[in-house]
């Protein structure tokens, strides 16, 4: 049986600049998206923007999707992108939303960064990868400083608690997309799974439809602009040059950038917002990147 081509594999090498320029245009962009939802969380509601960055993104995609070449879905494969569409575009959104709510955006940034760890532990059970006792100890760690940030941001009625449950939620469901996604990209091409994915969150959001409604008929200008950006550029361009590339780049090496993301999303909030969160927040995110950064130490090898 001939196996079919991955739609997305390189022909011939980029230059040695490109892959870690795209990878800084994806970190800067997605540090953005945690300001512009904090920005608009005052104005939009956590359905209504979800649905309208995740509109407008699909669509972009699908202009770009209609010359790429494109695969059949099995039925394993659907199963999976519908587990990455639900999860990571659908669910995650939502919850990020409704964090930013609560809390400010380089904290929501800071406790989002768990996701790497809980998609080193859902790669072990799912996917055969190795769980090894540094990761069980990192993932110790890292949820410790989870819980830092969860004491620092905590408010009268617990509400900024509730601001960082909600962002562990997002990372839970990021990693589950991930993971999905990791499988998936075994044969198919990376436009292909965002697209689809990106209509799969538009599902789950549309019961919110008339919110977004609501927003485009009474928005002001600027409301409808940044919801704009959220979905081409955040959304739609981001994970296009992260997935350039991931093509070149060793994937753990890789990962470990997002974590630049909280302290770039800081210094936008600041710049743009003039909201600093407290330094306890920054403590508890130090530890958090503490406990991903022992998941990657290797154990010694085995002797015979």
């Amino acid at each position: 049986m001939t196996t079919l081509p991955r739609a997305d594999e390189p022909t011939t090498a980029p230059p040695t600049w490109q892959p870690p320029a795209a990878i800084g245009v994806t970190l800067v962009l997605w540090a953005s998206a945690f300001v512009a939802i904090r920005h608009l969380g005052h104005d939009v509601s956590p359905g209504a923007l979800s649905l309208g960055r995740l509109l407008i993104a699909a669509l972009a995609l699908s202009v770009l999707l209609v010359r790429a070449p494109r695969h059949r879905f099995t039925r394993h494969e659907l199963l999976l992108l519908l587990g990455c569409g639900i999860a990571w575009f659908g669910i995650y959104n939502l919850a990020l939303n409704a964090s930013e709510q609560r809390i400010d955006a380089a904290t929501a940034a800071m406790v989002v960064q768990v996701g790497p760890i809980l998609i080193a532990f859902l790669a072990a059970l799912f996917l055969g990868e190795r769980l090894t006792g540094w990761l069980l100890l990192g993932m110790a760690i890292a949820f410790g400083g989870v819980v830092i940030i969860g004491s620092a941001m905590r408010g009268d009625g617990g509400s900024d608690l509730d601001g960082v449950l909600l962002a562990l939620l997002a990372a839970a469901t990021y990693a589950i997309g991930v993971v999905c996604q990791k499988v998936l990209l075994r044969r198919l091409s990376g436009l292909e799974v965002t697209c689809y994915a990106c209509w799969i969150g538009v599902v789950v959001c549309l019961p919110w439809t008339g919110d977004f409604i609501d927003v485009v008929r009474h928005g002001d200008a600027g409301t409808l602009l940044w919801i704009g950006y959220l979905g081409l550029f955040p959304t739609a361009l981001a994970f296009s040059t992260w997935a350039f590339a991931l093509r070149y780049t060793d994937a753990g090496k890789q990962a470990l950038t997002t974590f630049l993301v909280p302290a770039i999303a800081a210094v936008m909030a600041w710049v743009l917002l003039d909201e600093v969160p407290p330094a306890l927040a920054f403590v508890g995110g130090v530890v958090c990147v503490v406990g991903v950064l022992v998941t990657r130490r290797k154990p010694r090898p085995v002797q015979a």
